[in-house]
């Protein structure tokens, strides 16, 4: 029976010109989703679901568990921890509901997934309010992290742990259009070490 190669992720990654436009016209509850998923490297469901419960302020680190049953434990940045620290942290709610409650707004009554198919809207509407033609959708925060992180660090490992992936396999599955290709030299330099030249001499 053949065997039919599963659909690949999108590619598409965010400039940072794009980010800053979104972050700078987004309204606070709008702006805390868009962090959680850029900064965080958050699926944006996940995002949507993040509350008190799962915030340790002392340590500013947000624990959650992703849609793949795999426990985060991320670092909130200095942009997160300003929305943060604007909600009641004794209110159970998600934060981006108490965002938006302050913000005077008609809360809907679903949370979770449903409330990030709320907030998918208003970013898709957002993007068109200051003029990103480009099809950009918030999961493509997520992977905009995780090229830059990647790019940065060289370490496959740390982009494995933001993200969340149980399995490496999925993590170069999710990258593998930016992997960095391998050179003839670096080739010809791991053929022949300094240190087995050493040992030869």
């Amino acid at each position: 029976m053949p065997r039919h190669p599963a659909a690949r992720p999108r590619s598409v990654v965010a400039t940072d010109e794009e980010v800053e436009n979104l972050l700078a016209h987004a309204k606070p509850s709008l702006k805390l989703w868009l962090l959680l998923c850029s900064d965080l490297a958050l699926r944006s469901g996940t995002a949507a679901q993040a509350r008190p419960a799962h915030y340790d302020a002392a340590r500013r680190e947000l624990r959650l568990t992703s849609k793949k049953g795999a426990r985060l434990t991320l670092p909130v940045t200095a942009g997160i921890e300003e929305l943060l620290n604007c909600c009641d942290m004794s209110n159970p709610q998600p934060f981006i509901w108490q965002l938006r409650d302050k913000e005077r707004t008609q809360r809907h009554a679903s949370e979770g997934k449903s409330g990030a198919r709320i907030f998918r809207v208003e970013f898709n509407q957002l993007r068109a309010d200051i003029g990103i033609t480009r099809r950009i959708i918030a999961h493509d925060l997520r992977r905009t992290t995780a090229v830059a992180m990647l790019r940065d660090t060289h370490d496959i490992r740390a982009v494995q742990s933001l993200l969340g992936h149980r399995s490496l396999n999925a993590t170069i599955w999710y990258l593998d259009h930016d992997l960095t290709p391998i050179s003839r030299s670096t080739l010809e330099r791991i053929k022949r070490p300094a240190w087995r030249k050493e040992q030869h001499a």
